[in-house]
C-alpha cells in the first residue's frame, strides 16, 4: 500500500469513527499539549491511544513507526497533535506500546535472551524515552497478542494435536514477514505457548513447536528433533516437485512449439527432457511419501498416546522405514544434483545429431504421438456460434424437428409380429 493511500485511508477511517472530529473548538483543545494534574489530560490520553489502536488495527499491523503516528496520521490542516510525543511516552511506560529493541530474540541464544532480560528490567523501572531507541518503530501490546492468538488459530485449524511444529520459514509466511514474525516469536515464547530451536548439521534448519492449547509449551524432546527434520525434508522435497513440474511443463510447451515449426528433432529432444524431468519427480515423490507417512504416523501416536510413548513409537516408525537423518540428505544431494544437471544434459541432447538420437524408443515415440494428437485438436475448427433466436423462432425451432420425426413414422409400415 502507497503512502498516500494509506494516509488517505486513515483520514476517511478517523472521520467515520470521530464524529466530532472536523469541529474546530474541540479538535484544538485535544491537539494541545498535556498540562497540568494528570486528572486534567487522562481523558484525552484515553482518547488518543484508543484512537491509535483502531486505526493500527484497520490497516491490519501491529507495529506501527512513531514519526508516522504523530506527522501523518492525524494531521489536520497542516497541523499534527502537540500531544502526541506525551502519548506515546505514556503508552510506553504503561506496557501499551513496547519497543522493538526491547524484545526478546528467542533465536539468538541463551545467553543473549538472559541479558536481555536483565536491561529491560532496569529499563522498567529507570526513565525510558523514545528518543534513546535509534529504531522508531513501535509495536501495540494488544494488536500483538491478537495476532498471535490468529496465528495459534490458523495452525489449530491443520493440526489435530495439542502441539505443532513448523519450520521457521513456513512461521514467517504465516506471519507475513520477518519482522512480524520476530515480534510474534518472542511474544509467544515469552508467554510460554513457543519454543524455539534449531538443528546445526549439513544443513542450518530452525523451528519452532507451538502450544494450541491453553496450556503452556512442553519441554522438547529428542523426537521433536526428529520431527523438525522430517518437516524440514517435506519442504525440501515440495519446493523440488514443484522446480521439477515447472521445468516439465516448459519442456512439453517447447516440443509443442517444435512440432508445430516442423523441427522434429528439436521436438524429440525437448520429449527425452521431459522423460528425465519425470524419472526425478518419481524418485522425489518415492521419498515424499515415506517421509510423510513416518510424521502421520508420528501424529496419530500423540494424538492417542502419551508423549513418552509417542516418543517410543516415533522412534520406532522411523527405523521400521528406514528413514535415517544421512539417508534423507543423501537423497536431497541426488535430487539438487539432478535438478542441476538438467543444463548440462541440454546442452548434450542440443549437440547431439539426429541419428544418434534413439528414434525407435516406444515411451519416447508414444509421447511424440501423444503430442502430435493435442497439436491437432487444438487445430480443430470450432462449431460456428449462433446468434441467439427470437420468441417465434424457437418455437418454429422446436417445432420442426417434431414435425420431422412425425413424417418419418407415418412413412414406415410397422406390422405386428407373428405369434
Amino acid at each position: 500500500m502507497s503512502s498516500s493511500s494509506s494516509t488517505s485511508k486513515v483520514e476517511e477511517f478517523v472521520r467515520r469513527e470521530v464524529e466530532d472530529w472536523d469541529d474546530e473548538v474541540i479538535s484544538t483543545a485535544r491537539f494541545k499539549a498535556f498540562s497540568g494534574q494528570r486528572s486534567d489530560w487522562e481523558p484525552k490520553l484515553h482518547f488518543w491511544r484508543d484512537l491509535i489502536t483502531k486505526v493500527a488495527r484497520h490497516l491490519g499491523k501491529f507495529t506501527v513507526r512513531s514519526s508516522e503516528v504523530k506527522n501523518v496520521w492525524f494531521a489536520r490542516g497542516g497541523l499534527t497533535p502537540l500531544c502526541m510525543d506525551q502519548v506515546l511516552q505514556e503508552m510506553c511506560v504503561s506496557g501499551d506500546i513496547l519497543s522493538k529493541g526491547g524484545l526478546v530474540d528467542p533465536t539468538s541464544g541463551r545467553m543473549y535472551s538472559m541479558l536481555r532480560r536483565v536491561q529491560q528490567i532496569i529499563v522498567k523501572f529507570g526513565s525510558f524515552s523514545l528518543q534513546e531507541s535509534a529504531d522508531d518503530t513501535l509495536i501495540l501490546k494488544t494488536l500483538l497478542e491478537e495476532k498471535a492468538c490468529d496465528i495459534i488459530k490458523t495452525l489449530s485449524e491443520s493440526n489435530w494435536t495439542s502441539t505443532c511444529i513448523i519450520t521457521m520459514e513456513k512461521f514467517r509466511n504465516i506471519c507475513k514477514g520477518s519482522a512480524e514474525a520476530s515480534a510474534i516469536l518472542s511474544y509467544l515464547c515469552g508467554c510460554g505457548k513457543a519454543r524455539y530451536f534449531s538443528i546445526r548439521k549439513d544443513d542450518f534448519i530452525e523451528g519452532v513447536k507451538l502450544s494450541l492449547v491453553p496450556a503452556s509449551c512442553p519441554d522438547l524432546s529428542s523426537l521433536d528433533y526428529h520431527s523438525l527434520h522430517l518437516i524440514w525434508t517435506v519442504e525440501k522435497l515440495q519446493q523440488q516437485l514443484d522446480v521439477i513440474d515447472q521445468r516439465w511443463e516448459t519442456s512439453r510447451k517447447l516440443a509443442l512449439a517444435s512440432i508445430k515449426s516442423g523441427n522434429k528433432q528439436a521436438a524429440y529432444r525437448h520429449i527425452r527432457q521431459s522423460k528425465l524431468f519425470s524419472e526425478s519427480r518419481d524418485k522425489c515423490t518415492s521419498l515424499l511419501e515415506r517421509v510423510e507417512e513416518v510424521l502421520r504416523i508420528i501424529a496419530d501416536a500423540e494424538s492417542t498416546k502419551k508423549v513418552s510413548e509417542a516418543i517410543k513409537i516415533g522412534a520406532q516408525v522411523i527405523k521400521e522405514n528406514k528413514i535415517t537423518v544421512e539417508e534423507v540428505h543423501v537423497h536431497l544431494q541426488e535430487l539438487d544434483e539432478s535438478i542441476t544437471a538438467q543444463k548440462q544434459v541440454n546442452e548434450a541432447l542440443e549437440a547431439m545429431p539426429l541419428q544418434f538420437v534413439d528414434l525407435e524408443d516406444e515411451d519416447v515415440e508414444d509421447e511424440f504421438k501423444k503430442l502430435e494428437m493435442e497439436l491437432a485438436d487444438e487445430e480443430m475448427p470450432r462449431p460456428p456460434i449462433h446468434e441467439p433466436l427470437s420468441d417465434k423462432e424457437e418455437i418454429k425451432k422446436a417445432q420442426d424437428p417434431a414435425e420431422s420425426l412425425s413424417k418419418s413414422l407415418s412413412n414406415l409400415n410397422l406390422e405386428p409380429e407373428a405369434a
